[in-house]
C-alpha cells in the first residue's frame, strides 16, 4: 500500500517518534486492559475504593492510547493495537486471573505503572530531539501516570 499519510518530519524522526508513540499504545492498551480486568476481580475489605479506581486508570490509560495513536498517524505511521501486537510487545508486567485481594490489586497496579513509567521515560529521552511534539505528549501523559502512580502507592503505604 501507498503511502497514505505523509510527514512534516523527516525520515530518521519519523521513524524514532513512530516507534515511541506505537510502543507508548502498546503498553498504554495493554494497562488498560489490566486495569479492567483487576476492576472485575478485585475482592476485599477496600474493594469499592480500589474498584472505583481502576475506572479511572482505564480511562486514562485508553485516552493516551488514543492520543499516542493519533498522534502516530499524524507522523505518518499507523499504529498497531492488535491482541497480537499488544501480547508480543507490551512492556507492562501483567495480571493473573481470577479473584485477587484489593491489596493484591493494589501492588501489581503499582508494579505495572511502574514499568510503564519507565518505558515512557525512555521514550521521553530519545524523542527530545528528533520531535519536541511527541516528546511533549509523553511528558504529558508520563505526568498523569506518575501522579496515578502515587496514589495507588498510597493507599496502602505507612509511616
Amino acid at each position: 500500500m501507498s503511502q497514505p499519510i505523509t510527514s512534516t518530519l523527516d525520515a530518521e524522526q519519523q521513524k524514532i517518534a513512530g516507534e515511541a508513540l506505537r510502543a507508548t499504545a502498546i503498553d498504554l492498551i495493554d494497562l488498560s486492559l489490566i486495569a479492567k480486568q483487576a476492576h472485575w476481580n478485585v475482592i476485599g475489605r477496600n474493594f469499592r475504593s480500589v474498584h472505583l479506581a481502576l475506572d479511572e486508570l482505564v480511562t486514562a490509560a485508553r485516552e493516551f492510547t488514543d492520543d499516542a495513536a493519533e498522534r502516530a498517524t499524524a507522523v505518518g505511521v499507523s499504529p498497531d493495537g492488535r491482541a497480537g501486537t499488544v501480547a508480543k510487545e507490551s512492556g507492562a508486567v501483567g495480571f493473573p486471573e481470577g479473584w485477587q485481594q484489593d491489596t493484591d490489586v493494589i501492588d501489581k497496579i503499582v508494579d505495572n505503572l511502574a514499568a510503564v513509567i519507565k518505558r515512557l521515560r525512555e521514550r521521553i529521552e530519545v524523542t527530545e530531539t528528533a520531535d519536541p511534539v511527541t516528546q511533549d505528549l509523553l511528558i504529558g501523559i508520563a505526568a498523569r501516570l506518575e501522579q496515578l502512580h502515587w496514589m495507588w502507592q498510597a493507599q496502602v503505604a505507612s509511616a
